[in-house]
């Protein structure tokens, strides 16, 4: 059973906050005229009754019985017949016209003994006293939390006041909470502490009633404004001493109300004192005032004395600025805000409220109002519209088959507010109406409120659908989880649900929605249509792969299709052209859609696969063999056999479709994760890391006398030095600058450049296992080709047993020249030649340096020949035969044999201070270039092509037959390239250096230069000297 609340609850800071029983009911409303800073609704109250007192009393006099009544909201029904009793039981004694005619029952009297007294006994005297009405003033100053002690320092402030006579007649002049603060002292009070609070209560009134929201625009920074609140701060510091008229706060704070008070839009005397009436305090005021209509001891009931309350309350007006159309929206939003926070039990307060409506629509009709009443008609209206809203956004969780009554005045409050905020927006914007545009409004303000109810009734079965979905089926959600959940039978138990949640609509809501729409059960099938579709189709997205239960499925939701069209049809009839907009709404269960749809989910989910798989290859992969027998990488395994499954798994799919269009979408996406493949096994650096750094040129300059002493002296040592040694330096031959890499033992060890083993290091190694790999996708990718142009004939024959004969010649035609992956086989290609390329450098130059670039020739020619590193490179190329595939060999030794002719011309053009030559030394040069030439010709059975090889070996032999040639026919040479012919042979001017391009040939002016650089002999150093003053080399 709900309790019903106190009004004395109203007494303390926000009334219902108090009780946690109606706590939800509160969060409900939307508060229309917000919060009032520093000012709590007993504070309010408390200044509601001083204003009450002191306006009603000061005309009245003392007596505050009022007997006739003339109130505005009496007009709404007419007369009423005075009624008796309630409910049965006493009888009234005070008429209502208000409650009459708003529909409120009537308030019983008080019981009297069950024997009735006779007059002149104590029971007679008992039951007249008790049936005596109260005068107004006393239930007011019940009401509103009043007693004889604030009573009486009202009175005396009164009093005060009496003597002069223009408050006395008006006491709208009045600023009450100043004059309170100038006539009462602490000995009016209890205690100092209640002094206190009520001093800081009547500054903060002043403040909110003239700072913060005054009844006139307040300039910003307005010194009295400023004054004022510096003396609220003071205040709340330390209470000030009103006694002293004299101290500096009371003159400050009379000075700032005296010019705030005063102020107005003219420059003439003002005729009330702005203090009260600024919106939205008057606001707050108003409706505590209000709130003491309702009884005491039940708070759902409105006093029968009401009529004579309200009189009361109307003399308050002039102070608040209150009218009457002001006054039916604020006592319409009483009732609303009472109905709701007493736990919405009193359905009375609701149709008393919808009774109120109807008043304030006459007066928001008139095109006469003033800027404050539009004001305060459009916060309480939109917050009424609100709640109203929310409940009916979700009518199946707020009303039942028992409280259709209910939803149908919450129905009716909503769209009458609507209308009335529809119209306020309209007459506001227009200066006057006529006929016509009164008859479109009409039409436009029932055309907006079908669409409301239409929105409310898909909000809320969509609502109600997800409470099913959740409650009932939530472990549709878990399907890859729970095993022994089966989402098919949940999914069939939500599509019935679902048809009983559609009956239950059309048989309890739809009666009552039909007021204000024309097809509410056809809406309200569409809306399950399309929520049970969002169901499906996250279902759907969930399976992978086709199976008996997914037909069951598609089965009852097919059925469950076909029951909401019928009612939708039903309800809703079609145009002349036998279309029907709400059926057409329903998209519809398309099974093949769906087949289409979960197949891409699942190609979605391998491919998904596929590049978890190329990243965790990033991420993981260390680029060791398998195995013995499979030199390849892991990865690449992993993810061909996932794409060959995934190939094999798809064909196995026997459902009909545009499966050539899923096929080739199948294999783009293949094609993409290969193509990002290969760019990762091709991430593994660039050749030029490895190339040594061209050292600067320099003159090889002839020895000095002394130096050829001391060299005669060591030639008796067993090694001879070179004819030329100038700058020779043992440090500087390791070449500290070029980028070196962790190698084998093989390749660190010094002197052991016999070593019978390969000296290929396991970096190299790798990079050999990157080629394997690169060459195992691309045969496992011409497979996979096959099979998808082989399969997707033989799957368009099994549908289809007589395909026409162009479509026969293209599956032939596809089955031996398989064109899916093209694009993933240019980037294979390009990769393949990036990282062979990129072995062989680092072979060459990093695993052989100490047998080819860092000792070739280095010292003298003779004893530094090339058998050494020939011997080398015929161990690496065997051993790179034995652990590459046979299809990437080819390649391999390509790369090998251009990186090896690179090295021998680097030896000879820019092998640095350590090495100078002799025409004489042309013959033992030439030979080991040819023995370099036989190495790879006789390198395997066809690995490489025996022209590419002397197309290679043949730009080196230019460079070498550059040194056979004297120095007079190589400064020849070389003039005659540099100049171009732009000058004679044998200027003497200073010739421009040539740059390096790195493409040596005799036809190169910078591959003649390094060619005399190089040359040890005095014609070549004095050319050298005078034509580009090249330094010597330095020892």
């Amino acid at each position: 059973m709900v309790r019903r609340p106190s009004v004395s609850s109203f007494a303390g800071d926000f009334a219902v906050e108090q009780s946690g029983e109606f706590a939800s009911s509160v969060d409900q409303l939307q508060l229309p005229f917000g919060r009032i800073d520093g000012l709590s609704r007993n504070d309010l109250r408390e200044t509601a009754y001083e204003i009450y007192f002191i306006v009603s009393r000061g005309a009245t006099g003392m007596g505050g019985h009022v007997r006739h009544i003339s109130h505005i909201s009496v007009e709404i029904a007419g007369n009423a017949t005075p009624r008796f009793g309630g409910g049965g039981g006493g009888m009234s004694l005070v008429n209502s016209k208000i409650k009459t005619n708003l529909g409120l029952r009537t308030r019983r009297a008080v019981q009297v003994a069950s024997t009735p007294g006779r007059p002149g006994t104590a029971a007679g005297k008992r039951e007249k006293m008790q049936l005596k009405p109260k005068p107004a003033n006393e239930i007011m100053q019940q009401q509103l939390g009043g007693n004889e002690i604030i009573d009486s320092r009202l009175r005396k402030m009164q009093s005060l006041l009496s003597a002069k006579p223009q408050f006395a007649r008006r006491p709208e002049l009045i600023v009450i909470p100043f004059q309170l603060l100038k006539h009462l002292k602490p000995s009016d009070f209890n205690n100092i502490h209640e002094y206190n609070a009520w001093q800081l209560r009547q500054l903060k009134i002043l403040d909110a009633g003239l700072v913060q929201h005054p009844f006139y625009p307040l300039e910003r920074n307005y010194p009295a404004a400023q004054r004022l609140r510096e003396v609220l701060r003071n205040a709340e510091i330390r209470p000030l001493d009103m006694t002293d008229k004299k101290s500096e706060s009371w003159r400050t704070l009379n000075e700032s109300i005296r010019i705030l008070t005063e102020r107005n839009s003219s420059k003439m005397p003002s005729e009330i004192a702005h203090w009260a009436d600024g919106f939205p305090l008057n606001m707050h005021i108003y409706t505590a005032l209000l709130h003491a209509v309702f009884d005491v001891r039940d708070e759902t009931i409105v006093l029968d004395e009401v009529d004579e309350l309200l009189e009361l309350m109307k003399k308050t007006w002039t102070t608040l600025g209150i009218n009457g159309m002001i006054h039916n929206v604020c006592f319409t939003w009483v009732l609303f805000e009472q109905y709701v926070l007493t736990g919405q039990i009193e359905p009375d307060l609701l149709t008393a409220t919808l009774g109120m409506l109807l008043e304030v629509a006459k007066d928001a009709a008139n095109m006469h109002r003033e800027p404050g009443y539009v004001r305060v008609l459009s916060a309480v209206m939109a917050s009424i519209q609100a709640w109203s809203e929310k409940k009916l956004l979700d009518y199946h969780e707020w009303f039942e088959k028992s409280t259709a009554v209910i939803m149908e005045n919450v129905l009716c409050l909503a769209i009458s507010t609507g209308r009335i905020l529809c119209e306020d927006i309209s007459s506001t914007g227009c200066s006057g109406s006529t006929t016509t545009s009164t008859t479109i409004e009409q039409e436009n303000s029932r055309s907006a409120a079908g669409n409301r109810v239409d929105h409310f009734i898909r909000s809320s079965v969509k609502n109600a659908f997800n409470k099913v979905y959740e409650n009932g089926n939530g472990n549709i959600d878990s399907m890859v989880v729970e095993v022994e959940e089966d989402p098919c039978d949940s999914l069939m138990q939500l599509a019935k649900k679902t048809e009983e949640l559609a009956k239950l609509e059309k048989e309890n809501y739809s009666p009552v929605l039909r007021r204000y729409h024309p097809f509410p059960v056809a809406t309200a099938a569409v809306t399950l249509h399309s929520s049970f579709g969002a169901v499906l189709r996250q279902y759907v997205a969930r399976m992978s792969g086709l199976t008996n239960e997914y037909v069951r499925v598609l089965q009852s939701a097919g059925k469950l299709e076909i029951l909401l069209k019928q009612m939708a049809l039903e309800d809703s009839p079609s145009l002349a052209n036998g279309a029907n907009p709400i059926v057409d709404e329903m998209v519809p269960y398309d099974v093949q859609s769906l087949i289409v749809g979960l197949m891409k989910g699942w190609m979605d989910d391998r491919l998904r696969m596929g590049r978890e798989c190329v990243k965790r290859a990033k991420e993981t992969e260390n680029w060791h063999p398998r195995s013995k027998t499979e030199p390849h990488a892991q990865s690449a395994v992993d993810l061909m056999k996932l794409a060959k499954v995934t190939v094999d798994e798809f064909f196995e799919i026997q459902a009909s479709g545009p499966r050539e269009e899923l096929l080739q979408e199948l294999a783009d996406g293949i094609d993409n994760l290969v193509q990002e493949y290969a760019s990762l096994v091709a991430t593994c650096g660039n050749k030029q890391s490895y190339i040594p750094t061209l050292p600067p040129l320099t003159r090889c300059n002839q020895d000095s006398r002394l130096l050829q002493l001391w060299k005669k002296a060591a030639c008796q040592q067993p090694c001879a030095q070179p004819p030329c040694q100038a700058g020779i330096d043992m440090a500087e031959q390791a070449q500290p600058g070029r980028p070196r890499l962790v190698a084998s033992k093989s390749t660190r060890a010094r002197g052991e450049t016999h070593h019978p083993r390969p000296t290929m290091s396991r970096g190299t190694q790798r990079l050999y296992v990157r080629l394997n790999t690169l060459h195992y996708i691309l045969s496992n990718l011409h497979n996979i080709d096959k099979n998808l142009s082989f399969f997707s004939s033989r799957g368009y024959n099994h549908h289809h047993p007589s395909p026409s004969p162009a479509r026969n010649h293209i599956h032939r035609r596809r089955t031996v020249a398989p064109t899916h992956f093209e694009q993933a086989r240019a980037a294979i290609q390009s990769a393949t030649h990036h990282v062979a390329q990129l072995a062989a450098y680092r072979l060459i130059f990093l695993d052989s340096a100490n047998v080819f670039y860092d000792s070739l020739y280095a010292g003298n020619v003779k004893d530094a020949r090339l058998r050494p590193a020939l011997r080398a490179l015929k161990q690496n190329l065997n051993f790179l035969v034995s652990v590459l595939a046979d299809r990437a060999q080819p390649v391999a030794v390509r790369e090998v044999m251009k990186a090896s002719f690179d090295a021998f011309l680097l030896v000879l053009l820019a092998g640095g201070p350590s090495r100078a030559f002799q025409k004489a030394d042309h013959l033992m040069i030439a030979e080991d270039l040819a023995n370099l030439r036989r190495t790879f010709c006789t390198c395997g059975e066809g690995l490489v092509a025996e022209e590419m090889v002397e197309n290679e070996a043949g730009k080196a032999e230019t460079v070498v037959a550059l040194m056979a040639l004297p120095v007079e026919k190589l400064i020849e040479e070389f003039t005659r390239i540099a100049w171009d012919g732009s000058g004679p042979i044998g200027d003497e001017r200073i010739m421009p250096m040539p740059p390096t391009t790195g493409r040596w040939s005799r036809s190169d002016p910078n591959t003649l230069l390094r060619v005399l650089c190089h040359r040890d002999e005095e014609a070549a150093n004095r050319f050298l000297k005078r034509m580009f003053d090249l330094p010597k080399r330095r020892g």
